[in-house]
């Protein structure tokens, strides 16, 4: 009997052994995972509702950080037009204030001037070019800063909107086109605008140049700046600076 017993511990024995050896430890010898793998399961487990500690940080919006080009200006002022309905502008000169309402017929154009007011791109640029009973042109400058400003916005240009029947009545304000010689067809230069004061309008601007906006107040501001005296390049001798923001 106690023989009987014995055998049989010894054959369970055994078999636990056998056991032990056929079914190791799962994680005894697992491969470590991949840098990938832990930043995988990082962001999985940050990304739980119920994980209370992880501290969110305010998100970044698209417009803070791209630098925009010909090929993505469009497709962002797409998307920006929708999301920014803003339509008036002031703009502050040492002679007065100038009011002015983008059109929304002009989808692109009005989103790319709401856009470089946020930016404040605008502000301490100048009335750089003055034409006597013709316009008053402005958004350039001499100087570095402003320069700097295109630099961190982007280089890119806009298509003309002239199918709207807009005309160029005076007080309208338009975009002029970039004044390199390798454009043909009218390509907006964005960071530029001119009022036009001829009476009634400068009609054969039409077809040629992108009407977006006109004043609404100010226009004697704009009359007052049209009178400066110029250099033979039509700029002012007298520095005219503005500030631009939204208005309701």
């Amino acid at each position: 009997m106690l023989r009987h017993i014995l055998s049989t511990c010894t054959i369970i024995l055994f078999i636990f052994l056998i056991s032990c050896q056929e079914n190791p430890k799962k994680d005894s010898k697992a491969p470590l995972p991949t840098a990938k793998e832990q930043l995988t399961d990082s962001v999985k487990t940050s990304n739980k509702e119920s994980d209370t500690s992880v501290v969110t940080s305010k998100p970044i919006k698209v417009e803070d950080t791209i630098v925009l080009d010909e090929d993505n200006a469009i497709p962002f002022f797409f998307e920006y037009s929708k999301e920014h309905k803003e339509n008036k502008v002031k703009i502050s000169t040492k002679y007065g204030d100038i009011v002015i309402e983008l059109f929304d017929q002009t989808p692109y154009h009005r989103a790319n001037f709401i856009y470089l007011t946020k930016k404040g791109y605008f502000n301490g640029s100048s009335f750089h070019r003055v034409v006597k009973d013709f316009i008053i042109q402005g958004g350039s400058s001499d100087n570095r800063e402003i320069a700097q400003r295109r630099g961190e916005i982007g280089k890119y240009l806009l298509p003309p909107d002239t199918d709207k029947g807009l005309k160029h009545h005076r007080g309208v304000v338009s975009m002029p086109s970039s004044d390199n010689v390798d454009n043909p067809h009218k390509l907006a230069s964005p960071y530029e605008f001119f009022i036009v004061v001829k009476r009634p309008g400068a009609y054969h601007l039409d077809g040629k140049y992108t009407v977006f906006g006109k004043v609404i107040q100010g226009m004697d501001v704009v009359d007052k700046i049209n009178q400066l005296p110029t250099d033979s390049r039509e700029w002012p001798y007298e520095n005219v600076r503005m500030e631009v923001e939204i208005v309701d």
